[in-house]
């Protein structure tokens, strides 16, 4: 990373060529070490754009802000994680918020599959990606170094899997999402929770094997349970090693598989690979 990943002014962390950082105070066992908000500029650009404001937290807004003008504020979706502040950050910046969903804009025109905005000197293209929950997207800048990056928001993690949460959130989609980033090839990942990704393909590989395994891991629980098996049933078998804390994201996990697994077109011992 550039800067040798350290802290520049008020905590805010180079991550690539084109972006920083900022990493919000809402640690926890589902936030990990928090949210990073993120800062997208060229070299000398008159302004920045704000990849998820995060929570409202003063002291949080008040280094984003402090970062130059805002241009824009983008959302990767509608969590609170990531939208809370929206609203404040709106009013404190006068910039306009985008996201898919309309009900998360503030006086911007609701995100596009496919769209490239031009804003900060640099590009940023809008790549659809449901799964996690419907209206999630991940940002491409092409330009960011020589294999570009992503800002994947809760798509991608820096460290463990993301948590899909039925009916928000689906499995099928967010396996073809996995499999449309995985052809922008090595892009660096840039995560909304956790450390910064070196390859994005191999990263996305990882996720669909990882996906692919639970999958046969619930398929044989059912075989072993019968078809009256509930979900706290099948989590036990499958996440039994799970911590309390997270026992919820583990229950939601399986009852996406199940739902999924009932889809028309799953193929048996294929592992949900379509």
């Amino acid at each position: 990373m550039g800067n040798n990943g350290k802290p520049g002014p008020r905590g805010r962390t180079r991550s690539s060529i084109l972006t920083r950082t900022l990493l919000a105070p809402n640690a926890g066992p589902m936030t990990l070490d928090g949210t990073n908000s993120y800062l997208i500029g060229a070299p000398g650009a008159a302004s920045v754009v704000v990849v998820d404001p995060g929570p409202v937290d003063d002291g949080h807004l008040a280094a984003l802000a402090s970062a130059g003008p805002v241009e824009l504020v983008l959302i990767t979706h509608h969590h609170p994680d990531h939208t809370a502040a929206s609203v404040r950050f709106a009013r404190l910046t006068g910039a306009p918020v985008r996201a898919v969903d309309p009900a998360f804009c503030v006086n911007g025109d609701p995100l596009r599959d496919g769209e490239e905005i031009s804003a900060a000197g640099t590009r940023i293209r809008v790549v659809a990606t449901p799964g996690h929950t419907a209206d999630s997207v991940c940002f491409h800048l092409p330009d960011d170094g020589p294999n570009g990056s992503v800002i994947t928001g809760d798509t991608i993690l820096g460290r463990g899997t993301t948590v899909i949460v039925h009916p928000d959130g689906s499995l099928g989609p967010y396996l073809q999402s996995l499999s449309a980033l995985r052809a922008l090839g090595p892009a660096t990942v840039l995560p909304a929770h956790g450390p910064t990704l070196p390859d994005l393909a191999a990263t996305c590989e990882e996720y669909l094997a990882h996906r692919r395994d639970r999958l046969d891991q619930v398929r044989r629980a059912l075989a072993d349970l019968g078809p009256g098996a509930t979900v706290e049933q099948v989590t036990d078998r499958v996440y039994a090693e799970t911590d309390a804390a997270v026992r919820f994201a583990a229950e939601a996990s399986v009852r996406a598989q199940l739902e999924h697994l009932r889809e028309p077109g799953d193929p048996p011992g294929r592992g949900g690979t379509r």
